[in-house]
């Protein structure tokens, strides 16, 4: 499975432009500059760079947004990044103040079958030691069942959508379940609710609402999913 060498700056532009606009919201030159450390004239002319490669849709004065293909991207390395956090703390000890720098070193350089074997070997994390939600993978899967039973990386597909979890919604969404991650207990837990693939969820974001449950539509019933199931069910986007 080929993969496309991306710049490591370019990377890391859409990795901050993910953490802060996942549910496709604008963010600002301000912000940006101020996450990476960079000066505001600097990250104008790296956001105009990256519309011309079709990664972002950039407003001038106002900020950008992920294209489907900067998702993608962004989606990748930052599943990575937080995937080695999770390996560096559990796995290799390392202390929690050095395990963020020591993931970025790394995340560039781990390839597509290297972060499946590390997502394999954590029983499929669904979360960072900063408790930030690790994004789905982008293997053509319903589930880490379906992951398991294919043995031969060479024959895994890449998915051809972008997907964010039930917690990672920042606005009123709706899509289609298209992928459910998670151990075998987990799953049966969530095939219990007769939560599927293919159903079509809704959700009506609420800022102040208590984040550990949330409240959703799916094929017309409504559902109190608590947070260890909604970090895992992900809808097409």
């Amino acid at each position: 499975m080929a993969e496309d060498k991306i710049s490591e700056n370019i990377e890391e532009y859409l990795e901050v432009l993910y953490r802060n606009g996942s549910n496709g919201e604008q963010v600002s030159t301000t912000t940006l500059s101020k996450d990476l450390g960079i000066a505001p004239g600097s990250v104008t002319q790296m956001l105009k760079k990256l519309e011309n490669l079709g990664y972002i849709e950039y407003t001038p004065y106002k900020g950008a947004t992920l294209t489907n293909e900067g998702m993608q991207i962004a989606q990748k390395i930052t599943r990575k990044h937080r995937i080695l956090e999770k390996f560096l703390m559990d796995v290799l000890k390392i202390k929690e103040e050095n395990i963020h720098e020591q993931a970025c070193e790394m995340e560039h350089t781990l390839s597509d079958e290297a972060e499946r074997a590390l997502c394999t070997m954590l029983n499929n994390p669904d979360v960072c030691p900063g408790d930030n939600i690790i994004p789905a993978c982008n293997f053509d899967f319903e589930s880490c069942h379906d992951c398991y039973s294919q043995k031969d990386f060479d024959k895994v597909m890449n998915r051809k959508f972008n997907l964010l979890s039930i917690s990672e919604l920042t606005s009123t969404t709706e899509g289609t379940i298209s992928f459910i991650r998670g151990s075998n207990e987990l799953l049966d837990d969530i095939a219990a609710l007769d939560i599927k693939v293919g159903h079509h969820l809704s959700y009506e974001f609420n800022e102040n609402l208590n984040r550990n449950n949330y409240m959703v539509t799916i094929d017309n019933r409504e559902l109190d999913i608590p947070i260890e199931m909604a970090n895992n069910i992900f809808i097409r986007i």
